[in-house]
């Protein structure tokens, strides 16, 4: 059978034969129980758990799919809190004629990304829907990681600094570039990656240094940062000059009136950090090559409490608002 069909999500021998010969061959024996739990061994007093959705469009895009960037999603945002990622759900909802061929895909990106992480697949669901009522594929998950040493949630001083792991908006405009036939932006690729080594590594060396960590996904970095200034009596000034942003990325939203900082990463971090440790852990995050364009950014101060600003490259000032809609759509 080449399509996904009604009777795969039927709960009967159809479905019963794909978890057996796609979903198992390819994820794993012990991936999906057919039991009605996962049986886990959590070694912690002190669990973080995380869910999330995916239903980016396309599915397919350079540097990933819809797989991968589930994974390694759930994997950053357990990594973030402090947490090592241990296991993970997954739940597929199914269009009626999405292809098979596909669809192992997917699971082997899946697959893939899970091992890289060192997270097991333990349970899981698969819907069907009619055709027409879907999108392909749409994909959920929870993770479970353990805390080994603390939340990484601290207060955040004045004078502390701001550091970004690597250029900004790569997913974003690899996908609005996609959808706009944007045929000269070939050398664009998702920055879908998972940071839970990395992260690991800093919160063991930096964890009393280190005041918050958020991947910058939906909203971008603006968006975490007026997370983090929203109420409080601190600002956050960022140094235009100090942000990277690939030429590439840069142009592209010049040409659909995007700002980078509001774009969509799927394998960056922002970390508030003491300025006395903010230039180590710099050097520490580029030993993995997923921060070689490691940057700080900006640091925390008093001007506008409450806001986030920009220093820009001619020498002015601009606020850096919550925007009230997505920029993008459709991108995780």
């Amino acid at each position: 059978m080449k399509q996904i069909i009604a009777g795969h999500g039927s709960g009967g021998k159809l479905m019963n034969e794909m978890i057996a010969s796609v979903i198992k061959s390819i994820l794993g024996p012990e991936s999906i129980q057919i039991d009605d739990s996962a049986i886990l061994d959590l070694p912690a007093t002190k669990i973080a758990f995380t869910t999330d959705s995916y239903t980016v469009t396309p599915i397919f895009f350079p540097g990933g799919d819809i797989g991968k960037l589930a994974i390694n999603g759930t994997v950053n945002d357990l990594a973030v809190m402090g947490a090592i990622p241990k296991y993970i759900s997954c739940a597929l909802i199914l269009e009626e004629g999405f292809e098979i061929e596909e669809f192992e895909s997917i699971l082997r990106s899946m697959k893939e990304a899970a091992d890289l992480a060192d997270v097991q697949i333990v349970t899981g669901d698969t819907k069907v829907v009619p055709s027409g009522k879907g999108d392909r594929i749409y994909i959920n998950t929870s993770g479970i990681g353990i805390i080994k040493n603390k939340v990484q949630r601290g207060d955040i001083l004045q004078g502390d600094k701001i550091i970004v792991s690597g250029n900004i908006g790569d997913h974003g405009v690899t996908i609005m570039s996609l959808r706009n036939n944007l045929t000269f932006s070939s050398n664009l690729k998702s920055d879908c990656a998972a940071l839970n080594k990395m992260i690991e590594s800093l919160c063991n060396k930096f964890s009393d240094d280190i005041r918050f960590i958020r991947d910058a996904t939906r909203g971008g970095v603006a968006s975490v940062l007026n997370e983090i200034t929203s109420n409080k009596d601190f600002s956050i000034r960022l140094d235009e000059d100090q942000i990277p942003v690939s030429n590439e990325v840069r142009g592209i939203c010049d040409i659909l009136g995007l700002d980078p900082l509001y774009v969509a990463n799927e394998g960056k971090i922002v970390i508030v950090a003491s300025q006395s440790k903010a230039s180590d852990i710099i050097s520490e995050m580029k030993k993995f090559p997923e921060a070689s364009h490691a940057s700080i950014i900006g640091d925390v101060d008093s001007l506008y409490p409450g806001k986030v600003y920009i220093e820009t490259f001619v020498g002015g000032k601009r606020l850096l608002p919550l925007l009230v809609e997505e920029q993008l759509p459709r991108i995780c």
